[in-house]
């Protein structure tokens, strides 16, 4: 007998179903899907001295899209050695959809030349270090902030003068710029990097939604702002600063104004879905960790 009540309830659900989606502007509902591409990573990553790199690793074994860096990409000197035994067995898995950034202990081996030799052609030009490339309907920028090393980063500068030339010649509704050094931050360890400002600058004239740095080694989310640090809601970059991609973590300051989160409490990475027209935002922590962030915005 519970059989048969079973089955008659079974099949009166499937006609009260079957009527309701054929009323008139009812539809049967789709499972969401979405192909929209993926941005994933963090900077500041793989040291032989601690598994903190293994752990986010596993965190990219888990989330499909392409991975970004965001310079220091292994310590402490960005030698041939460190990248084969320290990068390469963890985020190293990765290499094959990974688009790097330069950090400052990549150029401790002259030239930053074994992290050109490693990532190769995905890296840009060695005299460079920056690059862009598009992804879906997005543009990226990737930005070399290690100054120093390419004739500057002031107004005028061969990067200052290419970043607004490439962002003219690709006219796109979204995009996103990264780098090593962060504009603003409120850690003590190295905190804002005022020599990014024109770069800053030329990027928000040119439309850039956001931008990504490391150096600081934990995470912290600011509201759109300029140059000058000063909210600009409509037209201003908002900054994301992950140097939790495994080495160690810093401590942090007095927050700035702009500060909207922060934590330094865990390793993790930032996994960003692009939109057409806006951008999902998400801190995955490593398994234990307790500290996560995410929310979304509208492009420009």
């Amino acid at each position: 007998m519970r059989r048969v009540k079973k089955l008659r309830v079974r099949l009166l659900t499937a006609f009260v179903i079957v009527l309701f989606t054929a009323l008139p502007g009812r539809s049967a509902p789709s499972p969401p899907t979405s192909s929209d591409p993926v941005l994933v990573g963090a900077g500041d990553i793989a040291a032989c001295d601690n598994d903190g790199d293994e752990r986010t690793a596993k965190l990219l074994d888990t989330i499909p899209g392409t991975v970004f860096t965001l310079g220091d990409n292994v310590y402490a000197s960005g030698t041939a050695e460190q990248f084969a035994q320290c990068y390469a067995p963890t985020w190293g898995r990765h290499k094959e959809r990974t688009r790097p950034a330069l950090g400052n202990h990549d150029y401790r081996t002259a030239g930053a030349a074994a992290y050109f030799a490693y990532f190769g052609a995905a890296a840009g030009d060695p005299k460079k270090g920056y690059y862009s490339y598009d992804l879906g309907t997005w543009h990226v920028i990737v930005v070399n902030s290690n100054c120093g090393q390419i004739g500057g980063c002031q107004a005028g500068s061969a990067q200052e003068k290419w970043v607004r030339e490439d962002l003219a010649a690709h006219p796109t509704l979204c995009a996103v710029a990264m780098w090593h050094h962060p504009r603003f931050s409120s850690g003590i360890e190295h905190g804002d990097e005022a020599g990014m400002a024109d770069i800053w600058r030329a990027l928000q004239q040119g439309g850039v939604d956001l931008a990504l740095a490391g150096h600081e080694h934990n995470y912290e989310r600011f509201v759109p702002q300029d140059a000058e640090g000063k909210p600009d809601p409509e037209h201003g970059i908002r900054e994301f600063v992950v140097g939790t991609g495994g080495k160690s973590l810093y401590p942090f300051g007095k927050p700035l104004p702009t500060t909207e989160v922060r934590s330094n409490t865990t390793y993790g990475v930032l996994k960003l879905t692009l939109h057409p027209d806006s951008y999902d935002w998400q801190f995955v922590p490593v398994e234990g960790g307790s500290f996560a962030d995410s929310g979304s915005a509208k492009c420009h």
